[in-house]
Protein backbone atom coordinates (compact mmCIF):
# COMPACT_ATOMS: atom_id res chain seq x y z
CA UNK A 1 0.00 0.00 0.00
CA UNK A 2 1.34 3.47 -0.78
CA UNK A 3 2.28 5.88 1.39
CA UNK A 4 0.98 9.57 1.02
CA UNK A 5 3.56 12.15 2.32
CA UNK A 6 4.15 15.77 2.24
CA UNK A 7 2.25 19.11 1.44
CA UNK A 8 -1.35 18.57 1.09
CA UNK A 9 -1.01 14.72 0.71
CA UNK A 10 -4.37 13.09 0.99
CA UNK A 11 -5.08 9.96 2.64
CA UNK A 12 -4.69 6.94 0.65
CA UNK A 13 -5.13 3.47 0.84
CA UNK A 14 -6.03 0.20 -1.00
CA UNK A 15 -7.47 0.20 -4.62
CA UNK A 16 -8.17 -3.50 -5.22
CA UNK A 17 -6.08 -6.10 -7.05
CA UNK A 18 -4.84 -5.18 -10.17
CA UNK A 19 -3.30 -8.02 -11.97
CA UNK A 20 -0.28 -7.05 -13.75
CA UNK A 21 1.12 -9.30 -16.49
CA UNK A 22 3.88 -9.80 -18.73
CA UNK A 23 7.26 -7.58 -18.21
CA UNK A 24 5.38 -5.61 -15.54
CA UNK A 25 6.06 -8.29 -12.73
CA UNK A 26 9.99 -8.24 -13.48
CA UNK A 27 10.50 -5.46 -10.63
CA UNK A 28 7.14 -5.79 -8.64
CA UNK A 29 8.00 -6.58 -4.97
CA UNK A 30 6.63 -9.25 -3.56
CA UNK A 31 3.18 -9.44 -2.06
CA UNK A 32 2.60 -7.37 1.11
CA UNK A 33 6.21 -5.58 0.17
CA UNK A 34 4.84 -2.74 -1.92
CA UNK A 35 5.31 0.25 -0.25
CA UNK A 36 5.31 3.58 -2.59
CA UNK A 37 6.11 6.78 -1.27
CA UNK A 38 4.13 9.45 -3.07
CA UNK A 39 4.80 13.63 -1.81
CA UNK A 40 3.44 16.28 -2.66
CA UNK A 41 5.59 19.15 -3.87
CA UNK A 42 9.06 19.71 -2.60
CA UNK A 43 8.46 21.37 0.70
CA UNK A 44 8.67 18.32 3.08
CA UNK A 45 11.00 15.62 1.09
CA UNK A 46 13.55 13.10 2.89
CA UNK A 47 17.01 12.54 2.29
CA UNK A 48 16.96 9.89 -0.73
CA UNK A 49 19.65 7.36 -0.70
CA UNK A 50 21.56 7.64 -4.02
CA UNK A 51 18.70 8.32 -6.14
CA UNK A 52 17.47 6.91 -9.23
CA UNK A 53 15.22 9.53 -11.02
CA UNK A 54 13.11 9.92 -13.71
CA UNK A 55 10.88 12.80 -14.86
CA UNK A 56 7.38 12.56 -17.10
CA UNK A 57 3.81 12.68 -17.15
CA UNK A 58 3.66 8.72 -17.97
CA UNK A 59 -0.06 9.14 -18.78
CA UNK A 60 -1.04 5.45 -19.06
CA UNK A 61 1.99 4.23 -17.57
CA UNK A 62 2.23 2.08 -20.79
CA UNK A 63 4.72 -0.68 -22.35
CA UNK A 64 6.61 2.38 -23.72
CA UNK A 65 7.32 3.16 -20.37
CA UNK A 66 8.28 -0.13 -19.41
CA UNK A 67 12.15 0.02 -20.15
CA UNK A 68 12.57 3.38 -18.70
CA UNK A 69 11.27 2.70 -15.25
CA UNK A 70 13.13 -1.17 -15.25
CA UNK A 71 16.04 0.89 -15.43
CA UNK A 72 15.25 3.30 -12.81
CA UNK A 73 13.99 0.20 -10.68
CA UNK A 74 16.65 -1.64 -11.11
CA UNK A 75 19.89 0.19 -11.05
CA UNK A 76 18.16 1.84 -7.84
CA UNK A 77 18.03 -1.19 -6.17
CA UNK A 78 21.94 -2.39 -8.05
CA UNK A 79 23.39 0.50 -5.95
CA UNK A 80 21.66 0.01 -2.98
CA UNK A 81 19.88 3.57 -3.77
CA UNK A 82 15.85 4.36 -4.20
CA UNK A 83 14.12 4.92 -7.11
CA UNK A 84 12.62 8.16 -7.57
CA UNK A 85 9.67 9.58 -10.17
CA UNK A 86 8.79 13.06 -10.61
CA UNK A 87 5.39 13.42 -12.44
CA UNK A 88 3.17 16.68 -12.74
CA UNK A 89 -0.61 17.38 -11.37
CA UNK A 90 -2.50 18.69 -13.50
CA UNK A 91 -1.48 17.66 -16.78
CA UNK A 92 1.00 20.40 -18.12
CA UNK A 93 -1.25 21.15 -21.79
CA UNK A 94 -3.84 21.73 -18.61
CA UNK A 95 -2.33 24.63 -17.23
CA UNK A 96 -0.71 26.19 -20.50
CA UNK A 97 -4.26 26.62 -22.26
CA UNK A 98 -3.88 23.25 -24.45
CA UNK A 99 -6.07 20.91 -23.10
CA UNK A 100 -8.42 21.17 -26.41
CA UNK A 101 -9.30 17.52 -27.65
CA UNK A 102 -6.77 16.22 -24.33
CA UNK A 103 -8.07 12.95 -22.77
CA UNK A 104 -6.05 11.15 -20.33
CA UNK A 105 -5.08 7.78 -19.93
CA UNK A 106 -4.97 7.28 -16.25
CA UNK A 107 -5.62 10.33 -13.55
CA UNK A 108 -3.40 10.60 -10.62
CA UNK A 109 -4.84 7.81 -8.76
CA UNK A 110 -4.40 5.64 -10.82
CA UNK A 111 -1.07 6.74 -12.18
CA UNK A 112 0.22 6.60 -8.53
CA UNK A 113 -1.68 2.96 -8.49
CA UNK A 114 0.30 1.55 -11.35
CA UNK A 115 3.97 3.25 -10.70
CA UNK A 116 3.81 1.57 -6.70
CA UNK A 117 2.77 -2.01 -9.17
CA UNK A 118 6.30 -1.28 -10.77
CA UNK A 119 8.63 -1.76 -7.37
CA UNK A 120 8.97 2.16 -7.94
CA UNK A 121 10.06 3.40 -3.81
CA UNK A 122 9.02 6.94 -4.23
CA UNK A 123 6.65 9.10 -6.62
CA UNK A 124 7.04 13.04 -6.22
CA UNK A 125 3.65 15.19 -7.72
CA UNK A 126 4.52 18.76 -8.49
CA UNK A 127 1.95 21.04 -8.71
CA UNK A 128 2.74 22.15 -12.31
CA UNK A 129 1.20 25.89 -11.78
CA UNK A 130 2.34 29.04 -14.30
CA UNK A 131 5.49 29.48 -11.80
CA UNK A 132 6.58 26.52 -12.16
CA UNK A 133 5.89 26.25 -16.07
CA UNK A 134 8.63 29.39 -16.68
CA UNK A 135 11.75 27.40 -15.24
CA UNK A 136 14.39 26.90 -17.17
CA UNK A 137 15.82 23.35 -17.87
CA UNK A 138 19.26 24.37 -16.31
CA UNK A 139 17.24 25.31 -13.24
CA UNK A 140 15.07 23.14 -12.72
CA UNK A 141 18.48 20.68 -12.97
CA UNK A 142 19.98 22.34 -10.62
CA UNK A 143 17.94 23.51 -8.03
CA UNK A 144 15.30 20.76 -8.09
CA UNK A 145 16.86 17.14 -9.36
CA UNK A 146 20.38 18.31 -8.01
CA UNK A 147 19.04 20.67 -4.86
CA UNK A 148 16.36 18.58 -3.60
CA UNK A 149 16.12 15.43 -4.92
CA UNK A 150 19.89 15.10 -5.05
CA UNK A 151 19.75 12.88 -8.12
CA UNK A 152 22.75 10.40 -8.63
CA UNK A 153 21.21 8.27 -11.64
CA UNK A 154 19.08 10.38 -14.32
CA UNK A 155 17.04 8.16 -17.04
CA UNK A 156 15.39 10.02 -19.89
CA UNK A 157 12.86 8.47 -22.36
CA UNK A 158 13.92 8.65 -26.43
CA UNK A 159 13.97 12.37 -27.35
CA UNK A 160 12.75 13.77 -23.66
CA UNK A 161 12.81 17.37 -23.67
CA UNK A 162 11.69 19.49 -20.26
CA UNK A 163 12.18 23.37 -18.89
CA UNK A 164 10.16 26.13 -19.80
CA UNK A 165 9.51 25.74 -23.61
CA UNK A 166 11.21 22.39 -23.88
CA UNK A 167 14.37 23.96 -24.63
CA UNK A 168 15.79 21.32 -22.11
CA UNK A 169 17.41 17.91 -23.79
CA UNK A 170 19.93 15.30 -23.01
CA UNK A 171 22.47 17.51 -24.80
CA UNK A 172 21.89 19.71 -21.84
CA UNK A 173 21.93 17.05 -19.02
CA UNK A 174 25.06 15.66 -20.52
CA UNK A 175 26.64 19.09 -20.59
CA UNK A 176 25.71 19.55 -16.50
CA UNK A 177 26.37 15.72 -15.65
CA UNK A 178 30.36 16.43 -15.18
CA UNK A 179 30.20 19.44 -13.34
CA UNK A 180 27.56 18.00 -11.10
CA UNK A 181 28.39 14.19 -10.74
CA UNK A 182 25.34 12.50 -11.46
CA UNK A 183 24.75 10.07 -15.00
CA UNK A 184 22.56 10.37 -17.26
CA UNK A 185 20.99 7.56 -18.93
CA UNK A 186 19.07 8.09 -22.34
CA UNK A 187 16.22 5.05 -23.36
CA UNK A 188 15.15 4.12 -26.98
CA UNK A 189 11.97 4.39 -27.80
CA UNK A 190 9.87 1.30 -27.78
CA UNK A 191 7.70 -1.37 -29.61
CA UNK A 192 4.77 -3.81 -29.36
CA UNK A 193 4.47 -5.75 -32.16
CA UNK A 194 6.39 -3.92 -34.30
CA UNK A 195 4.31 -0.68 -33.76
CA UNK A 196 5.42 2.18 -31.63
CA UNK A 197 4.03 2.74 -28.15
CA UNK A 198 2.61 6.05 -27.16
CA UNK A 199 0.20 7.25 -25.28
CA UNK A 200 -1.45 8.67 -29.24
CA UNK A 201 -1.24 5.27 -29.76
CA UNK A 202 -3.30 4.05 -27.12
CA UNK A 203 -5.84 7.03 -26.86
CA UNK A 204 -6.61 6.09 -30.48
CA UNK A 205 -7.51 2.30 -29.25
CA UNK A 206 -9.35 3.52 -26.92
CA UNK A 207 -11.48 5.59 -28.84
CA UNK A 208 -12.22 2.68 -31.00
CA UNK A 209 -12.96 0.34 -28.49
CA UNK A 210 -10.03 -2.05 -29.47
CA UNK A 211 -9.70 -2.71 -25.64
CA UNK A 212 -7.48 -6.01 -25.69
CA UNK A 213 -4.81 -4.01 -27.98
CA UNK A 214 -4.83 -1.07 -25.94
CA UNK A 215 -4.03 -3.55 -22.72
CA UNK A 216 -1.35 -5.39 -24.71
CA UNK A 217 0.29 -1.53 -25.46
CA UNK A 218 -0.46 -0.72 -22.61
CA UNK A 219 1.21 -3.83 -20.35
CA UNK A 220 -1.98 -4.00 -18.14
CA UNK A 221 -5.63 -3.40 -18.52
CA UNK A 222 -6.88 -0.37 -19.02
CA UNK A 223 -8.11 1.18 -15.52
CA UNK A 224 -11.10 3.11 -14.44
CA UNK A 225 -11.40 3.98 -10.58
CA UNK A 226 -14.13 5.79 -9.26
CA UNK A 227 -16.79 5.79 -6.94
CA UNK A 228 -20.04 3.39 -7.60
CA UNK A 229 -23.63 4.39 -6.32
CA UNK A 230 -26.45 1.99 -5.28
CA UNK A 231 -27.50 2.04 -8.97
CA UNK A 232 -24.21 1.38 -10.59
CA UNK A 233 -23.65 4.71 -11.82
CA UNK A 234 -19.71 5.21 -12.15
CA UNK A 235 -18.20 8.91 -11.19
CA UNK A 236 -14.21 9.12 -12.00
CA UNK A 237 -12.68 11.41 -10.43
CA UNK A 238 -10.99 12.81 -13.08
CA UNK A 239 -12.98 14.86 -15.69
CA UNK A 240 -10.71 14.29 -18.43
CA UNK A 241 -10.82 10.60 -18.48
CA UNK A 242 -10.66 8.46 -21.86
CA UNK A 243 -13.11 6.25 -21.89
CA UNK A 244 -14.39 3.96 -24.89
CA UNK A 245 -17.28 4.37 -27.01
CA UNK A 246 -20.80 3.30 -25.82
CA UNK A 247 -21.40 -0.40 -25.77
CA UNK A 248 -20.56 -3.39 -23.16
CA UNK A 249 -17.21 -4.20 -22.07
CA UNK A 250 -16.37 -7.04 -19.72
CA UNK A 251 -14.54 -6.10 -16.78
CA UNK A 252 -12.74 -7.12 -13.47
CA UNK A 253 -13.49 -5.16 -10.46
CA UNK A 254 -11.56 -6.45 -7.41
CA UNK A 255 -10.66 -9.72 -9.42
CA UNK A 256 -14.50 -10.72 -10.08
CA UNK A 257 -15.57 -10.69 -13.37
CA UNK A 258 -18.43 -8.25 -14.37
CA UNK A 259 -20.20 -6.28 -17.26
CA UNK A 260 -19.32 -2.58 -17.71
CA UNK A 261 -21.86 -0.33 -20.24
CA UNK A 262 -20.49 3.47 -21.73
CA UNK A 263 -23.95 5.08 -22.37
CA UNK A 264 -24.81 7.16 -25.70
CA UNK A 265 -23.82 9.88 -23.03
CA UNK A 266 -20.22 8.75 -22.65
CA UNK A 267 -21.27 7.59 -18.80
CA UNK A 268 -19.80 4.47 -17.23
CA UNK A 269 -22.51 1.88 -15.63
CA UNK A 270 -21.46 -0.99 -14.30
CA UNK A 271 -24.56 -3.60 -15.36
CA UNK A 272 -23.40 -6.93 -13.38
CA UNK A 273 -20.74 -8.75 -11.58
CA UNK A 274 -19.94 -12.00 -10.19
CA UNK A 275 -21.42 -11.65 -6.26
CA UNK A 276 -22.16 -8.95 -4.79
CA UNK A 277 -22.70 -5.39 -6.85
CA UNK A 278 -19.90 -3.24 -5.45
CA UNK A 279 -20.36 0.60 -3.58
CA UNK A 280 -18.23 3.25 -2.82
CA UNK A 281 -14.67 3.26 -4.46
CA UNK A 282 -13.89 0.53 -6.84
CA UNK A 283 -10.62 -0.20 -9.27
CA UNK A 284 -12.01 -1.53 -12.83
CA UNK A 285 -9.97 -3.43 -14.57
CA UNK A 286 -11.13 -3.85 -18.90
Amino acid sequence: MMRLEGKNAAEGGETGNLDIHGDLTEHRPAAGQADMRVFYGFDALPHFVRPTVTVGSYDGVHSGHLALLRTVAGRARAQGGESVVLTFEPHPRVTLGRADGLRLLTSLEEKIYLLDRFGIDNLIVIPFDRAFSRIPSESFVKDYLIGKVGVKNLVVGFNHRFGHDKEGDYRLLNGLHDEFGFRVTEIEKQDVDAEKVSSTVIRRLIERGEMNKAARMLSHPYLLAGDVDCAGHIASGEALKLLPPPGEYPVRIEGRPGVLRITAKGTPELLRTAGKMPSGHILIEF
